[in-house]
C-alpha cells in the first residue's frame, strides 16, 4: 500500500481530518461515531510487524453494520442504547485483513425506508451529513456518510449498503468511487436489513485499485486486484435510455463515451426501454414485505434490543416524535405494516420484478461485457422535511438491484461544481469484468482524484 508509513501515523491522520473537516471546520457531519482507544488498536497493529492485505490502514463503516465499539444505530434512537456485543462477519474480514475501524459513518435513517419524505443523509442520531463539494447540497443516500468521508479524503476506504442506489447515489454526487457486488456474495449477518432479496454491503473509496482490494476482502474472493490491471478486450455496451434530465450530465456522458472510442476500447450500443411505474411499484412492494420480516428477525436476534419488530420501531417513534418525527414521517414503515411480511402477495410481485430484471440484464449484457450510462445528475439542495429530488436520476440501478448483479460508479467530471458519476453493470458474479471496466474507463478518462472544493456558500 502506497504512502503508508505506519498504522498509527495513517489512524493519526484520519483522526485529524474528523476533527478539522468534519466535526469543525467545514462541518462535514459523515462520521457518526469514532471508535474508543483506536490509537491503541493502531500501535497493537504496528507492533506486530505484520503486512496484512490492508497493513493497518483506517477504515470507516456504515453505522447499520456491527462491530465492537461503535453504536450500529442504523441512525435511529431506537437503536442508541443497544450496545454491540460482536463484531459482524464482514468486519471481522476486515480486522482480520489489517484494517483499524475508526468509526462508523452517518447514513439516512433506516437507510432512506422511512418515508418518501426523508432528506437523504439525515438521521436522528448524526444530524445531516453536508456534500464536500458545497455544504448545502445532498450527500446522498443512504450511505451518505462513506461517500462524503471517503471524498473528502477522511479515510480512503469505506464501507457502504446498497438495496437500490445507496452506494449509486453517494458515489455519484460526492465524487467517489463505489460498488455494490453481486447480492449475497458479502456476509450480511450483523447488518441492519431492509430486503434479503436486494441488500448488499459494498466498498465505498478513492480509486478503483482501492474498490478492488476492498472487495477482495469483503468478498472473501482473489482476482479482483489483478482485473484492474487487464482490460485488454473488454467490451462495454452503451445504454443511451440511462440519461438524465440534465443536459450538461448527458454531454458529459457522451464526452466520455467519446474519449472511450477513441482509445480504442469496443463500444456498442445497447437499446433498453425503460420500465413502467408497474415495476417501480412491486419493487417498492416487495422491499416492504421483506422489511417487515426481516427487520423483526434482526431485531430479535440482537442482544439488548428494545425494540424488537417494526411494529415497536412504529411505536418508539410516535412516543419520540420530537426528535425521530421532527422532518418527516413514518408513513412508509405504516405501509409496510398494512402489506405485512413474505407471503403470497410478496412473491407473485416479487416473481414479475424478477423476470423482467433477469430478462433486461440479459438483453443488456448479450453481446458485450459490461454496460454503461448516467448514475444522476448533480447533488440537489437538501431540504429538510422535503424528500430528495430524484427527477434527474437515470433508471441505471433498477434492474440490476431487483436481479442483485453487481453495479459500479466512479467519477465522470463536474457538473456546475458538484461530481456525477459514470455506471457500471455486469452479470452476477462477474465483478471481475466490472472491475476491468471500471479500470479501463477510469484510465481512459484520467481525471484522477477528485478534489472537493468545500464551499460553504451556496451555488
Amino acid at each position: 500500500m502506497t504512502n503508508f508509513k505506519s498504522s498509527r501515523a495513517a489512524v493519526e491522520d484520519s483522526l485529524q481530518k474528523v476533527e478539522s473537516i468534519d466535526r469543525s471546520g467545514y462541518e462535514l457531519n459523515s462520521v457518526l461515531a469514532l471508535t474508543p482507544d483506536v490509537e491503541l488498536q493502531a500501535d497493537a497493529y504496528d507492533k506486530t510487524g505484520l503486512q496484512l492485505p490492508l497493513n493497518g490502514f483506517p477504515i470507516l463503516i456504515k453505522d447499520n453494520i456491527e462491530a465492537i465499539g461503535l453504536p450500529g444505530t442504523a441512525g435511529s434512537l431506537a437503536l442508541s442504547d443497544t450496545e454491540v456485543r460482536q463484531d459482524s462477519p464482514l468486519v471481522a474480514r476486515l480486522r482480520k485483513a489489517g484494517a483499524i475501524v475508526i468509526g462508523s459513518t452517518n447514513l439516512s435513517e433506516w437507510a432512506n425506508i422511512r418515508s418518501d419524505k426523508s432528506t437523504s443523509g439525515w438521521s436522528a442520531v448524526g444530524g445531516l451529513t453536508a456534500n464536500p463539494w458545497i455544504h448545502m447540497h445532498s450527500a446522498g443516500g443512504s450511505s451518505a456518510g462513506s461517500g462524503a468521508a471517503v471524498a473528502a479524503g477522511l479515510s480512503r476506504f469505506a464501507i457502504g449498503s446498497e438495496t437500490d442506489g445507496s452506494i449509486t447515489c453517494p458515489a455519484s454526487l460526492n465524487g467517489c468511487v463505489g460498488i455494490k457486488p453481486t447480492v449475497g456474495s458479502v456476509p450480511r449477518a450483523g447488518m441492519v436489513p431492509i430486503s434479503a432479496s436486494q441488500d448488499s454491503p459494498g466498498p465505498m473509496t478513492q480509486t478503483v485499485a482501492d474498490a478492488a482490494l476492498l472487495l477482495e476482502i469483503m468478498m472473501g474472493r482473489s482476482g479482483l486486484v489483478a482485473a484492474t490491471k487487464d482490460w485488454s478486450g473488454i467490451r462495454i455496451g452503451v445504454v443511451r435510455s440511462w440519461l438524465t434530465n440534465n443536459d450538461k450530465t448527458n454531454s458529459l456522458f457522451e464526452s466520455s463515451v467519446s474519449t472511450l472510442a477513441r482509445a480504442g476500447i469496443h463500444l456498442l450500443d445497447v437499446d433498453l426501454v425503460e420500465p413502467d411505474e408497474n415495476i417501480g411499484e412491486d419493487e417498492f412492494d416487495v422491499l416492504l414485505h421483506e422489511l417487515v420480516s426481516d427487520l423483526g428477525d434482526y431485531l430479535q436476534a440482537r442482544h439488548g434490543s428494545r425494540v424488537k419488530s417494526l411494529a415497536d420501531v412504529v411505536a418508539f417513534n410516535a412516543q419520540n416524535a420530537e426528535t425521530e418525527l421532527a422532518f418527516f414521517g413514518q408513513e412508509l414503515f405504516e405501509k409496510a405494516l398494512q402489506l405485512g411480511g413474505r407471503g403470497l402477495a410478496h412473491q407473485e410481485k416479487r416473481a414479475r420484478n424478477l423476470a423482467w430484471a433477469n430478462q433486461t440484464i440479459h438483453r443488456a449484457l448479450l453481446d458485450v461485457d459490461v454496460v454503461i450510462g448516467c448514475t444522476y445528475a448533480p447533488a440537489w439542495v437538501s431540504k429538510l422535511g422535503e424528500g430528495d429530488d430524484f427527477s434527474s436520476a437515470s433508471w441505471i440501478s433498477t434492474a440490476p438491484s431487483i436481479a442483485g448483479a453487481p453495479i459500479g460508479t466512479l467519477p465522470m467530471g463536474l457538473v456546475d461544481g458538484l461530481p456525477v458519476g459514470l455506471g457500471v453493470v455486469a452479470r452476477n458474479g462477474e465483478e471481475s469484468k466490472l472491475l476491468s471496466a471500471m479500470a479501463a474507463i477510469e484510465h481512459r478518462l484520467d481525471i484522477g482524484v477528485l478534489q472537493p472544493t468545500f464551499n460553504r456558500r451556496p451555488a
